[in-house]
């Protein structure tokens, strides 16, 4: 009775094809975990958005969204990498709230033209703002979020000019 099984040159010969198959896998597979984590960053930034909307129309009160390091005041600047920070403006009941920001790669950045973003209640309106979310891959994989008069957030590969985008 002849042993059932497979010789060095047949396992030799899988594993070389197996090889080539992963190293031509790879690649692809970064491009795509890249895209996950900006789509997650997108998506983290949009959803802090219709929150603050939504804060601001139910209570009836002026709420801003800003970045924050400490969770409890906003950064102050234009570099949104951090969590995002719901605050209500004036005299308030309401407690501040973070939102934790998603796990992101080192090589991604988050870019906005305002330091913070004020929604108001009676009449749907909000600061107007464009975030752009670039990576190591620079403009070519670039997003905008970008928000507008009436608090909407809507996501393009565009500025809100309709110009390319630019990464820092």
């Amino acid at each position: 009775m002849e042993g059932r099984g497979f010789t060095l040159i047949e396992l030799s010969l899988a594993l070389a094809v197996l090889a080539v198959l992963a190293s031509l896998a790879v690649p692809g597979l970064g491009e795509f975990i890249r895209d996950c984590q900006r789509t997650a960053t997108v998506n983290g930034l949009v959803h802090g958005v219709h929150t603050a909307r939504r804060l601001a129309a139910l209570s009836g009160r002026q709420v801003e969204l800003c970045p924050t390091r400490d969770g409890r005041s906003c950064a102050g600047d234009m570099a949104w990498e951090g969590d995002l920070l719901l605050r209500p403006r004036g005299d308030s009941d309401l407690l501040p709230r973070v939102l934790p920001s998603p796990p992101r790669s080192s090589t991604q950045a988050i870019r906005a033209n305002r330091d913070a973003l004020t929604f108001t209640p009676l009449r749907p309106a909000a600061t107007t703002a464009t975030f752009t979310v670039c990576d190591d891959r620079g403009a070519r994989a670039a997003v905008s979020v970008i928000v507008s008069r009436t608090g909407r957030p809507r996501v393009a590969q565009r500025d809100g000019s309709g110009q390319p985008l630019v990464c820092p």
